[in-house]
């Protein structure tokens, strides 16, 4: 037997280098972490090839004092915690000091620093773990560390990193989440002397998402908050319209801290029910707040898995966060804007947005060039708008704004129905009344025809039958313009939410079977099969050994429909592939499986009283906008949209009559 002899520092540094360090992204991800825990207001990364040939971070925080810079480089030396409490209350987000001494040992490292107040700062060069240089020097407070010539002497893991896009590509996604964590931090991320990215530290969310996603996807993200007695939960999430192909965009952030847990991400997604199609998922920052005490961030170097206590009690309070930040919404996607209209009024609608942010965040510059040419127009600034206003006289007019229906209960509806319920006192030529027409009308708030309102609070419109395109799709009008229905989404989700109500209602009626149904399966499938009696039992089916292979069903439940062999097959198939499968879920799945078997398909034509009926059963729907699947049940095209697209209201918003004085 070989003898037992200790490991050097620098091999030892290596060895957890292979942990910690796996690409130049893991670099970034530690020096940046570092410099917030420094309290930054300012961070800079500067990298060049991807990272592989160098990293300098810059930033303004407390820096280190110059006798306890080389003391940083030394393993598991840190000054975040103290004592074992400590471990089970970090509130920084690096704390196990093995960072700085794994860089060093695989790569070229020069970091100057300098504290508030110090006389002069400190200089130091590592290459291969081994301390080459140690001087003062007249750094300004704050510290910057450039990290070159990464596994330079490690080229096994040098020879697997991949292409330039693909390691940038892990930079900036490193960057991104750490700037929604820290949106009161300015970042700014340059590659080869580029600038990729730049948020800028004034604490707005919503704008640190528009830099990372885009404005158009920042429009589409609506603001939630929640909290009981351990958790607070804030963020943004996207709205059903605006999803993406895989989890990759969803950030849960623990205390600043983002964090990888399926269990919470499945919560976001459960919470939007049926209003995501299959496959789909959102975009999502949830910032979650607790105490340290409940969160176990020391499982794994990278930091990157945690362990809650109270888990269940987080993935009820998110889910139950996202189904009421939709309950009251208008699901209903404007054809126009969506899909029509989004080239034309991409540039105005960006550039009504940024001015919106700009305006709640005053310290942002807006990045638009200030001249402007009738080829390319600037968006306006929030100054701009300041400046137009002042040649204009605007009376103390409020403008009363209704986004759902229990806003038409509200103290502004109210008050504008008292105000112009008499309008005899009311001259309409003087200066106060230049908005107002010669016949007042009391306003009336229960009126039928403006829009139907379920027991659920939801507005769905009230829709006038008008006709049948190739089988598939229905036409309906309104009040407010032109709908189109996909007759099978429509079908679906009314038999959907039919069935759910069913199956719960197991056990009051079942069907005796003139012949029964035999089922063939693997003795491993029997065997999985028998140990679920419990659940098959709860939606109805009573599954009976018949063989060693097979088992028989002598009856089924009474809202089953004709045929329906295939339909317990797939429910027994569920069970036999997700053997964790709660009775709730199976239900559910039951019931999205019946609805799209038995609705009407695609080219499947209907008469005039088949459809009206849909459509009435639509619009008693608990979700009339989505099929079980998360597709779209109808768009519109409002009046608006209609005359746009007819060009009877020009771009300057100008009726075509008062153009030419035409009267169609």
């Amino acid at each position: 037997m070989a003898e037992i002899h200790e490991l050097s520092d620098i091999l030892a540094n290596q060895i957890a280098a292979g942990e910690v360090i796996e690409r130049p992204a893991s670099v970034v991800k530690e020096l940046v972490e570092n410099a917030i825990d420094a309290n930054s207001q300012q961070i800079d990364i500067l990298v060049e090839e991807a990272g592989v040939k160098s990293i300098r971070i810059i930033d303004d925080g407390d820096g280190i004092d110059a006798d306890q810079v080389t003391k940083a480089f030394l393993r598991h030396a840190t000054s975040k915690i103290t004592s074992r409490n400590d471990l089970f209350r970090v509130h920084s987000l690096g704390f196990r000091g093995e960072a700085l001494p794994s860089i060093a040992s695989v790569a070229d490292v020069v970091l100057e620093t300098a504290t508030a107040g110090a006389e002069q700062g400190k200089r130091v060069h590592y290459k291969g773990g081994e301390l080459l240089e140690e001087i003062g020097t007249g750094a300004r407070k704050g510290t910057d560390i450039t990290v070159s010539d990464i596994f330079f002497n490690t080229p096994a893991r040098l020879k697997y990193l991949k292409s330039q896009s693909t390691e940038l590509a892990q930079i900036v996604d490193v960057i991104n989440r750490l700037s929604l964590s820290y949106p009161e931090i300015g970042f700014r991320l340059s590659h080869n002397g580029n600038e990729v990215m730049r948020t800028a530290g004034n604490g707005n969310l919503q704008q640190v998402i528009a830099a990372i996603y885009g404005v158009q996807q920042a429009r589409k993200m609506q603001a939630i908050q929640a909290e009981d007695n351990d958790f607070e939960v804030s963020g943004y999430i996207s709205l059903p319209e605006l999803t993406r192909a895989s989890r990759s965009y969803i950030s849960v952030l623990i205390n600043g801290r983002y964090i990888k847990n399926y269990n919470l991400t499945k919560a976001l997604i459960k919470g939007y029910g049926s209003k995501l199609m299959v496959g789909r998922f959102p975009i999502a920052v949830l910032q979650i707040t607790m105490d340290p005490l409940l969160v176990d961030v020391n499982v794994h170097p990278q930091k990157h898995e945690v362990r809650l206590s109270k888990e269940s009690q987080l993935m009820a309070l998110i889910e139950q966060a996202v189904k009421d930040r939709f309950a009251n919404e208008n699901l209903i996607p404007n054809a126009y804007e969506n899909y029509l209209g989004e080239e034309q009024n991409a540039a105005e609608n960006d550039a009504a947005f940024i001015a919106q942010l700009n305006d709640a965040s005053q310290p942002y510059v807006s990045s638009y060039a200030p001249e402007s040419t009738p080829d390319h127009p600037v968006p306006m600034t929030p100054a701009d708008y300041e400046k137009l206003a002042d040649n204009f006289s605007v009376s103390d007019v409020t403008p009363v704004v209704v986004h759902n229906a229990e806003e038409l209960q509200g103290t502004a509806v109210s008050e504008f129905a008292n105000k112009y319920q008499d309008g005899a006192d009311i001259n309409p030529f003087d200066e106060g009344g230049t908005a107002m027409v010669a016949e007042q009308k009391s306003l009336d708030l229960t009126d039928d025809s403006i829009q139907a309102v379920d027991e659920h609070g939801q507005t769905f419109p009230k829709l006038d039958y008008i006709g049948q395109m190739h089988g598939t799709f229905l036409f309906a009008q309104s009040e407010e313009g032109l709908y189109l229905i996909d007759q099978h989404a429509a079908q679906e989700r009314v038999k959907y939410e039919y069935y759910r109500e069913e199956i719960g209602k197991v056990g009051l009626e079942m069907q005796k079977l003139l012949v029964p149904i035999v089922l063939n399966y693997p003795k491993i499938d029997i065997l999985k099969i028998q140990s679920h009696e419990v659940e098959l039992a709860q939606v109805g089916l009573h599954l009976e050994p018949f063989g060693d292979d097979a088992v028989i069903v002598r009856e089924h439940p009474g809202w089953f429909e004709k045929g329906q062999e295939d339909t317990i097959r797939e429910m027994v198939d569920w069970i036999l592939r997700d053997g964790s499968l709660t009775v709730a879920q199976f239900r559910e799945r039951t019931a999205i499986m019946m609805a799209c078997k038995r609705s009407i398909k695609a080219n499947w034509s209907m008469n005039d009283f088949e459809a009206k009926g849909l459509l009435d059963q639509l619009s008693h729907s608990e979700n009339p906008y989505n099929c079980p699947h998360g597709r779209p049940v109808l768009v519109t095209f409002s009046t608006l949209d209609m005359q746009k697209m007819f060009k009877r209201i020009q771009d300057s918003h100008e009726p075509w009559i008062e153009y030419d004085n035409h009267p169609f």
